[in-house]
Formats: structure tokens, C-alpha cells, sequence
């Protein structure tokens, strides 16, 4: 048989033993999913998290394993949707963006083929075992830490990508480019072609993917975490007593205790303004906050507004939470430090019954420290999850 030199071949090939191996089987709907297109106007290979670019004449210089994990690494961006979900990594530092997730990715294809029976990686990728259990944003953190003390991999300059010498680009700006509705499509696209591989994966007895599994569970409808969090906390201010007997049965001399009901007293809502929240997201949730306050008609509601510090105190009274959006002067845009939150709270002894913290999840990392009353976190980053209370993904579905 002829060996096959083009590069369109050679890669299609590929594709045909990616979707048929027990290992990576369940992938092999992704490789459908955006365009692939040759070009010389990169070095290596490129994905925006959707299409995928190759540089010929660096086809030629890899094995057809070296290949088949060139091929994975691209799509294995688009899985995890890397280059739209961390996309404050990259305005922070594109290198270590970059970095950060070519880790997690050349991570998972290793562990899903140890042996190297379909995929090799090529000499230039990025692996290191001590990130193999971390999110890009765990690693993103590490690589500052080692930044700073000079113990990154030499990894060359790297250009407005954020490439570096590493395996392949990352068109952050082209993913940005992309509107919510194609970013929408792409995420769908992906989440059937997974479902698809999920089914093919049961037929060939492949593997399991540590990670997949989280993308493929049911999506929860925030809203509804949110409305039942803050009622939960409301009920369980309901509470019995014998101060007030209840009436039936006190002609019967038998002193029953009677329900006393308490409404809520104060609720606080505190808003990130660190600039990665965009206006729309922002506005969404405090219209649902609105209606839930409409409902539980809680006594005052405390809208705290902050950035690296508190940058705004805002109280409404029962009567007046429709007025809101239309009143509420949102202001700030420095950095993320949620602990500032919860020293004002304290320092003014308000004595909240819930706290909910809206926020893209970008705090420091003992998020604000001990929280002492009921808190929610509601996060637009789904990735992120505090140690503390509870934490939702707020998304605009």
C-alpha cells in the first residue's frame, strides 16, 4: 500500500483510528464539530475552540502517532472549551494561558492511552504528572508562583496568541470574536457529540474520561438553586414555641406549641465589579433576585457592590425592590478580593439571614475566609467552586 503523503490524508486517516480505538472513541464526534483548514500562516497547529488549523510542512515532521495526539490536543481544547471559559486567564497572561491548558489536555489524552498504543506525544509538548489532577485555573496559579521565581520551562516570547515554543497556538481573540449565540451552537455541538461518543464508547468497551463525565451531567437550572436556597433558609426560621400557645387546645387544658412564623429579615446580595462580568449576565441576575425578593418580601435588602474593596452599600425596604435596576449605581472595575465583603458585613453588624455572592469565581484563594452565616455563591465561571457554602453556575440559558 502507498504510503500516504498528503496532509489532508494523512489526517483523515487519523480521524478514522481516533473514532474506531476503545480509547478515544469517544471523541470521535467532536472531530466534527468547526472546519479544518491547512495554512502556512501558522507555525505549528491552531484551534479558536472551534475549527482547527494545521501547518502542512509541520504535519510532515510528525509520526502518525505524534500525529494522532496533535489531532486529539486540538479537539481536547474544544472540549473542554478552554479558549471561551478562561478567557480572563489569557488577557491576565497569555503565555501562562496558554501553558495552562496544553497541561490539562496533554494530561488527559496520557491517561487515557499510558501505553501510547494510538497517541504519542511529541518531544515539544507541555506534561508535567503534578498537574494532573488540577483545572486550567489551578495550574494557571501555580505557573504565576513559578513565574516569579523563575522556574518556568523555557518557552520562548510567544506572540498575541500566547503560544510560546509549545505544541500548537491558542486563537484566543478569534474565540473571543465568536457572539454568545455561535458560542452557544459550538457548546451544543460539542455536548451532542459527546453523548453520541458516550454510546459508542459503551459499544467498544473504551475507556472512561476523568473530566467528560462532569460536561455530560444534566444541567441544573440555576435559578431554581437559587429561588430554593434562599426559601430553605427562610423556612427554617419557622420555628415552634409555647409563648403563644395554640388555641385549640387550651379549653382542653393541653398546651400545645403553635407555629410562629418569621419572614425574613435581611438578605444580602453582594456584586462583583472586577470587569469580567458582563452587563447582561449582571442584570439577568438581579432581575431574578428582584422577583425573589417580590416573593419572600424579605424586611430590607443589602446591595453590597465591590471590586478589591467595598465600593458600594445600597439598602431597600419591603415596597421597594421593583425599583432596583432603575436606583442600584454599580461601580468599580479594580481587582477581586471577596473578603472585603464579609469585613464590611462584620464590621457593621449586619446580621444577615443569607448572603449571596455574585461573582465570576476569580477571588483569592481562601475565598474571603470563615463565612458565618448561610451563603450562596453564585458563579458565572463553572469551573470554580468555593470551599465555603454553596455554590452555583449562573449562566444566561
Amino acid at each position: 500500500m502507498a504510503k500516504l503523503t498528503k496532509p489532508q490524508d494523512r489526517v483523515t486517516k487519523a480521524h478514522i483510528k481516533i473514532m474506531t480505538s476503545p480509547e478515544f472513541c469517544m471523541f470521535s464526534g467532536v472531530l466534527s464539530v468547526g472546519k479544518v483548514t491547512y495554512t502556512d500562516e501558522i507555525p505549528t497547529a491552531c484551534t479558536n475552540g472551534c475549527d482547527v488549523f494545521y501547518n502542512p510542512e509541520f504535519l510532515k515532521t510528525l509520526t502518525d502517532k505524534e500525529l494522532a495526539f496533535l489531532i486529539l490536543h486540538e479537539n481536547m481544547h474544544k472540549v473542554y472549551q478552554q479558549l471561551t471559559m478562561w478567557q480572563k486567564l489569557f488577557k491576565e497572561d497569555a503565555q501562562l494561558a496558554n501553558m495552562s491548558a496544553d497541561y490539562v489536555v496533554n494530561s488527559a489524552i496520557l491517561e487515557a492511552d499510558p501505553n501510547g498504543n494510538r497517541a504519542s506525544m511529541p518531544s515539544h509538548a507541555l506534561y508535567d504528572k503534578k498537574y494532573r489532577d488540577m483545572t486550567t485555573k489551578q495550574i494557571f496559579e501555580a505557573l504565576k508562583d513559578d513565574k516569579k521565581n523563575g522556574n518556568l520551562p523555557n518557552l520562548g516570547k510567544g506572540d498575541n496568541m500566547g503560544e510560546g515554543e509549545t505544541m500548537d497556538s491558542h486563537d484566543w481573540e478569534g474565540a473571543e470574536e465568536m457572539s454568545k449565540e455561535e458560542t452557544k451552537k459550538v457548546q451544543k455541538q460539542i455536548e451532542q457529540a459527546l453523548r453520541q461518543g458516550e454510546i459508542l464508547r459503551g459499544k467498544l468497551k473504551g475507556n472512561k474520561h476523568r473530566g467528560v463525565d462532569k460536561l455530560l451531567e444534566p444541567k441544573v437550572n440555576w435559578r431554581e438553586e437559587l429561588r430554593e436556597f434562599i426559601t430553605s433558609v427562610s423556612r427554617s426560621k419557622d420555628e415552634t414555641s409555647f409563648k403563644r400557645p395554640h388555641r385549640r387546645f387550651i379549653g382542653q387544658d393541653i398546651y400545645m406549641p403553635s407555629m410562629i412564623g418569621h419572614s425574613m429579615d435581611k438578605l444580602i446580595v453582594a456584586g462583583d465589579l472586577s470587569g469580567s462580568i458582563d452587563k447582561d449576565t449582571e442584570r439577568m441576575f438581579l432581575t431574578e433576585l428582584i422577583q425573589i425578593c417580590k416573593d419572600l418580601n424579605p424586611k430590607t435588602l443589602d446591595l453590597i457592590w465591590w471590586d478589591s474593596a467595598v465600593q458600594g452599600h445600597e439598602i431597600y425596604r419591603e415596597g421597594e425592590y421593583d425599583t432596583i435596576l432603575a436606583r442600584t449605581k454599580p461601580s468599580g472595575g479594580g481587582g477581586t478580593t471577596v473578603g472585603c465583603v464579609n469585613k464590611f458585613i462584620k464590621d457593621n453588624y449586619l446580621e444577615p439571614d443569607v448572603v449571596v455572592i455574585f461573582t465570576d469565581g476569580y477571588v483569592e484563594n481562601d475565598w474571603g475566609g470563615a463565612w458565618s452565616y448561610p451563603t450562596l455563591w453564585a458563579i458565572t465561571e463553572e469551573d470554580l467552586v468555593s470551599p465555603h457554602g454553596k455554590s452555583i453556575h449562573v449562566n444566561d440559558d
